[in-house]
């Protein structure tokens, strides 16, 4: 039997990147999935093409009140809400919001970052619960980052803002427990996974490839992680068989965050 047969899931940020391949791999393993962006006509097409059991609607969640009608009509229709991912989220480049580091960063694109990244994700978990209460059990994902775990120099709201979600996750997990919920909270950390967040980054001209090579020198695997290694841990998180896992998080950072590691040395061609 698929690992998310009769579950009924809503992913946040869902268009594109990380959200639309764990949208897709929900589906694969069973799953009922309401897909969720700005990002209107892309999400209502990537939605078509998952068939049957996709579905998309808008939603801004830094908007308290399309949390509410979105989970609302989720019960509604599905009489359920088991899963939450909320993966929506903003790096402040990708707004064009100028400098992001701690001197130059305007207080304006500080708390728009935050906004996306922080109060959406409270806004979910708040929302979650209350739609997961009457069954008393249920899956929320939040996504996190490596970010949120060490400083990054250049992009200060984002890291802030994945640090809080880390903690939260944990909040929202020991909060649960206290409650007599069987409704588990874990983040997941990813690093450097190629999607169109990091174009902004990369670029998408000629030297994207030396740049993204660029990139991966900094992971002791030296490759970008990919999409759907980011959606198998959520599979397994959104499953019963994660039952026994709450208020934790999963890295996916090629081993960025256990230290340095000195890159294999140049093979001497044998004669």
């Amino acid at each position: 039997m698929p690992r998310l047969q009769n579950k009924v899931a809503l992913v946040t940020g869902a268009a594109q990147g990380i959200g639309l391949g764990i949208a897709k791999a929900f589906i694969n393993q069973g799953a009922t999935v309401i897909l969720t962006d700005i990002n209107d006509q892309l999400g209502a097409q990537q939605a078509g093409l998952l068939g049957a059991n996709a579905s998309y609607t808008h939603l801004d969640v830094c908007d308290e009140q399309k949390w509410i009608d979105t989970i609302a009509a989720i019960i509604q229709e599905h009489k359920k809400l088991d899963i939450l991912v909320n993966n929506a989220g903003v790096t402040g480049f990708d707004l064009d919001a100028g400098p992001q580091d701690p001197e130059h960063a305007t207080l304006d694109s500080w708390r728009s970052v935050h906004q996306t990244n922080l109060d959406g994700t409270f806004l979910g978990c708040k929302h979650a619960i209350a739609a997961m209460r009457p069954a008393q059990t249920g899956s929320i994902i939040n996504m996190s980052s490596r970010s949120g775990v060490v400083g990054i120099p250049r992009a200060a709201a984002y890291a802030s803002s994945k640090a809080a979600i880390r903690n939260h996750s944990k909040t929202v997990a020991l909060y649960c427990a206290e409650e007599g919920l069987t409704i588990r909270c874990n983040a997941v950390q990813p690093a450097a996974i190629l999607t169109p967040m990091w174009d902004a980054m990369v670029g998408t001209g000629d030297d994207r490839e030396a740049n993204i090579a660029k990139f991966a020198k900094g992971t002791p695997l030296n490759r970008f992680g990919t999409v759907e290694e980011v959606a198998a841990i959520a599979v397994y998180l959104a499953s019963d068989e994660s039952a026994y896992t709450t208020g934790t998080e999963i890295n996916l950072d090629g081993g960025m965050l256990a230290g340095v590691s000195t890159p294999p040395a140049p093979q001497t061609p044998q004669s």
